[in-house]
């Protein structure tokens, strides 16, 4: 497994294990755009499956960082793509509700067409056409606003800032399903194993957790949420003010409508993918509970 440190990764160290013995890399132990490192990581391992949650995600700064986005997500992708394909191992890969542009309403199915609005989303359609150019065994498994306990995302971002200011503004225009780290890694490994059952064919699928929201009603959600378990906050819902995407002014345009349809991977699986605001409350209830201990919460 490659990005064993990123929100994914570190799920993923729980789950993958059951499936036999887990591998897992990070930074230190190979550069991901260094192609010949990886080619000579790969081959050293000689892994039957390669689940790959290595990836440049930091939306904004891919705008301006396009060649480094652009190895991590596409021409690294390849490089594991064309080594799957000739070991005959199956590559499993993270990409993104973020390929779409956001101008339907209705949740995206696995065939409707990618039309990216930033770099981060280019270059992770980048690297799911290198996979379809390899023909390789793979699993290509789109994901939807993730977040975990650790790591800099969402919900440790809102609630940073709510322990420091009584007033934010937050984006109201984008609309999507917040999806657990968690989750993801759980799936996976059944995923995994459906398709060494044949139970799921090589390509893409989605993978989010169900419902949707916007990231203004997702503030307010975990601000409100902080606040009934106890978490010393100044921010109160109330003080969290809706603004539009244009008013808020990222580096990055993101889709308007993000959400995704998950009813090819849930109904080949026999799952019942469970409403986003259930895994945000088992990360509340972590975060409060290792505040009460006195552990950070990164």
């Amino acid at each position: 497994m490659l990005g064993k440190a990123g929100q994914i990764g570190r799920e993923l160290r729980h789950t993958l294990p059951a499936l036999g013995e887990l591998v897992s890399l990070g930074r230190e132990d190979v550069d991901v755009c260094n192609q010949q490192a990886l080619r000579d990581a790969l081959s050293a391992q000689q892994p039957d499956v390669i689940v790959n949650a290595a990836g440049y995600t930091a939306v904004d700064l891919a705008e301006s960082h396009r060649e480094t986005a652009d190895l991590v997500n596409a021409q690294a992708v390849a490089t594991l793509a064309r080594y799957a394909k000739d070991a005959s191992a199956l590559l499993v890969h993270f990409s993104t509700d973020y390929v779409f542009d956001g101008a339907s309403t209705a949740a995206y199915t696995e065939t409707d067409a990618p039309s990216p609005l930033n770099v981060y989303g280019a270059t992770k359609l980048a690297g799911e056409a290198a996979i379809a150019a390899s023909t390789c065994n793979a699993l290509v498994l789109r994901c939807c606003w993730v977040y975990a306990t650790h790591g800099q995302n969402f919900p440790n971002t809102i609630l940073r800032l709510a322990r420091e200011r009584d007033s934010l503004e937050v984006v109201a225009d984008q609309i999507g399903t917040p999806t657990s780290a968690a989750l993801i890694a759980a799936v996976t490994q059944r995923a995994i194993e459906g398709r060494r059952r044949n139970v799921l064919a090589s390509g893409i699928y989605h993978l989010a957790a169900s419902g949707a929201t916007s990231w203004h009603a997702y503030a307010q959600y975990l601000v409100a949420g902080a606040a009934a378990r106890g978490m010393p906050l100044r921010l109160s819902p109330d003080g969290i003010r809706a603004v539009t995407s244009a008013a808020y002014g990222a580096a990055a345009t993101r889709p308007h409508h993000s959400r995704l349809d998950t009813s090819r991977l849930a109904g080949a699986l026999g799952l019942q993918l469970p409403d986003w605001a259930h895994g945000v409350d088992d990360l509340l209830d972590q975060l409060s509970d290792r505040e009460k201990c006195g552990a950070p919460n990164s």
